[in-house]
């Protein structure tokens, strides 16, 4: 009998182990894909302003200007900070 009860304790113990083991496995496992998913959506987004685009014609006034306003109210809402706005304002005045 006491063969029998040290057989018993025996497998609870590796039994317990194991399950401790596949769930710190399963912890890990689930926090980096997280982490991946994160990265995913993060590479997603898209910057709130990132200048004119290259493709776009900037060469005549009119599309400067325009330029310009849709710029100043960025910097009016606070989206932009002055630094920023004078970076792109030399950008389109300089394109």
């Amino acid at each position: 009998m006491p063969g029998l009860l040290r057989g018993v304790a025996r497998t609870a113990v590796v039994a317990g182990t194991a399950t401790a083991v596949s769930n710190c496995v399963s912890r890990r496992q689930a926090g980096r894909w997280a982490e991946q998913e994160q990265a995913q959506a993060y590479q997603q987004q898209q910057p709130a302003y990132a200048g004119p685009r290259p493709t776009e014609p900037a060469n005549d006034m009119g599309s400067k200007l325009a330029q310009l306003k849709q710029l100043g109210q960025l910097k009016e809402q606070g989206v932009l900070t002055d630094a920023e706005f004078e970076a792109q304002k030399t950008a389109i005045l300089n394109s």
